[in-house]
């Protein structure tokens, strides 16, 4: 993304204050290595007033601002009854030009009045699945994943399952790295894949600064390329393994070795954009055994080859040093 990206959020009637917030905030607090901002965030609207339960919000910009956005998204309302035709118009001549759009929750409902999702793969929250599947026969609703990315068309299941898409979108747009500081940032994990059921049993907050566990992740995060193992985790926090692994689950939400391969992933990613290494180094450099078992690990947590990741980075790149109209951005930093 060479030029300043600008996300424009969509803001209906009866519009879910946190599905409007998550992008508003995630994407406002996104900063590149150097401090700059790479998007510029901004609320639309087709009325000068959107109500809500509680509240009124009053809006500067028309529907005129999703003309020149480079991604559109579209929280969720409390009635998910068919949008206007100005606004459905919007949002289809938007898809024409190019422009990525993007849904949270229900907001799925005004993607598919508006005919964007025929065809394709979708997911909303898993409540209003059943009905997004029998109003839209031609959308392949998929009710049980957090997110679907089908390139230019993203859609995301309920509440905090839009987190996961944006952070998903920034690690598309500008690499793990800058995805991974806006969710330190944010205080939420960039742990959990599109793909990951919806209903999660034990879902815990990320471990906060300055817990009891911050010393050991700083310790695992210097020491991925070596052998870490359950046992000497739990000796360097005192404990027996079976204490450890109990409270490291309730503290992170995860087990030490799934926190663990995942860190190592990031790992991965990070040595993929931003060096030539081969993938045979990078699998030693991040910890795994075997380039087999990177390539595997890999493949399950991003959802792509290691090969294929590096390649749509250099890509990116090569797209970034020259200029290009915001379609063609688009298409260098959003993957099918």
């Amino acid at each position: 993304m060479a030029l300043m990206h600008t996300v424009a959020i969509l803001v209906l009637d009866n519009v879910v204050p946190f599905d409007m917030a998550t992008p508003f905030q995630m994407f406002g607090w996104t900063r590149l290595p150097d401090g700059r901002r790479p998007y510029r965030v901004r609320l639309c609207a087709e009325t000068p007033e959107v109500r809500t339960e509680g509240f009124a919000l009053r809006i500067d910009r028309g529907l005129d601002g999703l003309a020149d956005a480079d991604t559109i998204i579209v929280p969720g309302c409390d009635e998910t009854g068919p949008p206007s035709a100005r606004v459905a118009t919007a949002l289809r001549e938007a898809a024409q030009s190019g422009t990525r759009i993007a849904s949270v929750c229900v907001g799925a409902f005004v993607l598919a009045e508006a005919g964007l999702l025929d065809g394709l793969r979708a997911t909303t929250h898993w409540m209003a699945a059943d009905e997004l599947a029998r109003r839209f026969p031609d959308v392949h609703v998929e009710p049980d994943v957090l997110y679907v990315d089908n390139g230019q068309i993203l859609t995301s299941a309920g509440a905090a399952a839009g987190l996961d898409m944006c952070l998903h979108m920034i690690r598309r747009d500008l690499g793990s790295a800058v995805a991974a500081h806006t969710a330190r940032v944010s205080v939420v994990p960039l742990e959990r894949e599109g793909g990951q059921a919806q209903f999660i049993v034990h879902e815990h907050p990320p471990v906060p600064r300055g817990s009891a566990l911050e010393p050991l992740l700083e310790w695992i995060e210097d020491n991925l390329a070596g052998e870490v193992t359950l046992g000497a985790m739990a000796e360097r926090s005192g404990m027996s393994e079976r204490t450890f692994s109990r409270r490291f689950r309730e503290q992170t939400g995860t087990t030490p070795l799934q926190w663990l391969l995942r860190a190592r992933v990031r790992r991965a990613q990070y040595l993929l954009e931003n060096s030539d290494h081969p993938i045979e180094r990078i699998a030693r450099q991040s910890g795994f055994g075997s380039p087999t078992a990177f390539r595997e690990r890999f493949r399950r947590v991003v959802g792509t080859t290691p090969h294929s990741y590096r390649s749509a980075f250099q890509g990116k790149a090569k797209a970034d040093a020259a200029p290009s109209s915001a379609a063609d951005r688009l298409q260098s930093v959003t993957v099918g």
